[in-house]
């Protein structure tokens, strides 16, 4: 049975640009999927717990030597790495916070990178790459080739870094101008704004569309 992990992390909640926009990737996979569940986690409203000094080497050290706090935080890594072995695709709403990924992705990344768990210690593969990979971000400004602040997005350019041991390999769709609306500094951009989100939202509608029958 096909299934979808659907992760948030916006701060913002009903308001959230990002969250809109993965409710809509989720409806249409769910569409494309009769029958098919979706597990959902909320980074936004439940974050996950850093990694701390006290659990941090988890990691690095061997489960028979694990502290009741390193086991802890391993066993934690262990049911992330699961949610997504379990789901055939994931999707993730990424905001941007400050020219980076919000921190609760950040902690969800690395406790994701685990040895044996989403890749092989000793050939380095990843063994999370046989899943799709959607990556809905919106950014409150503009970013693109050009602009004042080309290049100040180091979310998107990070996350594939970040994520590389994995072998989770992500697909961007974003929308960006998001803070028009509602700044007045800002009003002229809003067409801009609405072009991009429209775009964004075409994008996520094609994502999971029926392949047309052969004549």
């Amino acid at each position: 049975m096909p299934h979808l992990l659907h992760i948030d992390s916006s701060i913002r909640g009903e308001q959230s640009v990002s969250r809109r926009l993965t409710a809509r990737a989720a409806a249409v996979w769910q569409a494309a999927h009769p029958g098919g569940t979706v597990a959902y986690r909320n980074l936004g409203r439940d974050p996950l717990p850093h990694i701390d000094e006290a659990g941090g080497l988890a990691r690095m050290v061997p489960a028979e030597q694990h502290t009741p706090e390193q086991r802890r935080s391993w066993e934690l890594s262990e049911e992330l790495v699961d949610e997504v072995k379990r789901a055939d695709a994931v999707l993730l709403g990424l905001p941007l916070y400050n020219y980076g990924v919000p921190s609760s992705v950040k902690t969800w990344v690395d406790l994701l990178i685990a040895p044996g768990l989403s890749y092989d210690p000793e050939t380095g593969a990843g063994l999370l790459g046989d899943r799709q990979f959607v990556v809905v971000t919106s950014r409150g400004g503009g970013y693109g080739a050009g602009t004042p602040r080309e290049g100040w997005d180091h979310a998107e350019t990070w996350l594939p870094h970040g994520l590389s041991q994995t072998g989770l390999a992500p697909r961007f769709i974003a929308a960006e101008l998001t803070l028009a609306p509602v700044v007045p500094a800002m009003a002229e951009l809003v067409p801009l704004h609405e072009e991009s989100l429209s775009a964004a939202e075409r994008a996520i509608d094609e994502l999971w569309a029926p392949i047309p029958a052969a004549a």
